[in-house]
């Protein structure tokens, strides 16, 4: 028998002896079979040249379908429609060998996300994965799946007391520093600077905030202490915290956006005349970011790379499953810096998206939207005016 003959795991173990199990157990250094049974097999297999082949190995030892439950937040959905447009997209490349994905979302991030992890772990899938927006609640629910021999995958968020098997994110300290040497590079010494984040119960949004406001202070000792502010991932609140924050401190240079939520920190900083007067810096990467990159508004982004954390999940759970592969112990991802120049080159804007704003310029504002944030959700005529105007003259 040749190299380049076809042959499958069932020939091996006929050629062995054994069950084609026994073979898959003696690829993947799994328990259950004797050294010299595995040394066998093993020879064989080096002896005709075997290369595996993904659903040939699924079909031979009698794999039924390989279950993936996600469970992910529709909102904010110009990050985490990315997020699930990655994880199905590698999903339906694993097809063949019989992949299949439950897909039970949350509305908003942090909503109901242990109820549907209970609902989704009942169904048994083989993997969970899922992207946390209640670790604490959560924590106990995931290692009682771990218990269960389901296998949780956190993606872009953490539980992190918890016994998950692994995390799919980047880096979030890595971020937090990053954002901090571009705005000290931007801003003259003793320039003052916030950063808008969304809840510090996340591991990943305080510890981004942390490094930002650890590493500034360390290249620009002059300057104030760097406050955080918490927007709890809510539009209408982190439009109005900043709006006030920006009209009652005119020595704000600039502001650091670490939660995928920056279109109300940009809508803030032009209904207060601001734009191109603070430097921006933001944590994500979407169509209706363009016309603030092209204004001005944004000086840059540190993007966090959503669909391609999706595929990196969905191919991890599938060769864990399959080939028995071991999860990695790190975030695994590094984040990219995305400035004018190149932000029509990224996979969000290439691929488009399913934004019901995009391709329209947002930067002139929504003046209804701007009144009710600004009247705490109330409408009123001399709301809108005063802040159309306030666009205008922007």
């Amino acid at each position: 028998m040749t190299s380049t003959t076809k042959v499958g795991i069932r020939e091996i173990a006929r050629l062995a002896n054994v069950s084609p199990g026994t073979v898959d157990r003696a690829l993947h250094g799994r328990r259950g079979i004797t050294e010299e049974t595995r040394l066998r097999i093993v020879a064989i297999v080096e002896s005709i040249g075997y290369s595996p082949d993904l659903a040939a190995r699924a079909l031979s030892v009698g794999r039924g379908a390989v279950e993936i439950g996600i469970c992910i937040p529709r909102e904010i959905h110009h990050y985490f429609d990315h997020l699930r447009d990655g994880l199905l997209a590698e999903a339906r490349r694993y097809e063949r060998l019989g992949v299949h994905v439950r897909y039970q979302p949350t509305e908003r991030f942090g909503e109901n996300d242990v109820q549907k992890a209970v609902e989704v772990i009942a169904q048994r899938p083989d993997v969970l994965i899922i992207a946390p927006g209640s670790p604490v609640p959560l924590t106990p629910v995931l290692d009682d799946a771990e218990a269960q021999g389901i296998r949780v995958v956190c993606v872009d968020t953490d539980a992190p007391a918890s016994k998950r098997s692994a995390l799919v994110s980047v880096d979030a300290g890595v971020c937090g520093r990053m954002a901090a040497d571009l705005m000290a590079a931007f801003l003259p010494p003793g320039a003052a600077v916030v950063v808008i984040t969304g809840m510090l119960s996340l591991e990943n949004h305080a510890m981004s905030a942390s490094n930002f406001a650890q590493l500034y202070a360390q290249h620009n000792p002059g300057s104030p202490p760097v406050d955080i502010i918490e927007a709890h991932e809510d539009e209408d609140e982190s439009f109005r915290k900043c709006f006030a924050l920006l009209s009652a401190r005119e020595n704000i240079a600039g502001i650091y956006v670490n939660t995928v939520n920056c279109l109300p920190v940009c809508r803030a900083i032009s209904a207060c005349g601001l734009s191109g007067k603070i430097r921006l810096i933001t944590s994500d990467m979407f169509e209706g970011m363009l016309p603030y990159f092209d204004k001005g508004v944004i000086s840059a982004s540190i993007h966090g790379r959503p669909y391609t954390l999706g595929e990196t999940a969905m191919r991890l759970a599938v060769d864990h499953v399959l080939n028995g592969r071991p999860f990695p112990s790190g975030p695994g991802l590094l984040p990219h810096v995305v400035t004018q120049s190149n932000c029509r080159l990224f996979h969000e804007i290439r691929r488009g998206t399913t934004e019901p704003f995009a391709g329209r310029d947002d930067s002139r504002g929504d003046a209804a939207y701007l009144g009710r944030a600004l009247t705490g959700g109330r409408s009123s005529r001399g709301a809108k005016a005063r802040t159309a105007r306030a666009l205008e003259a922007d």
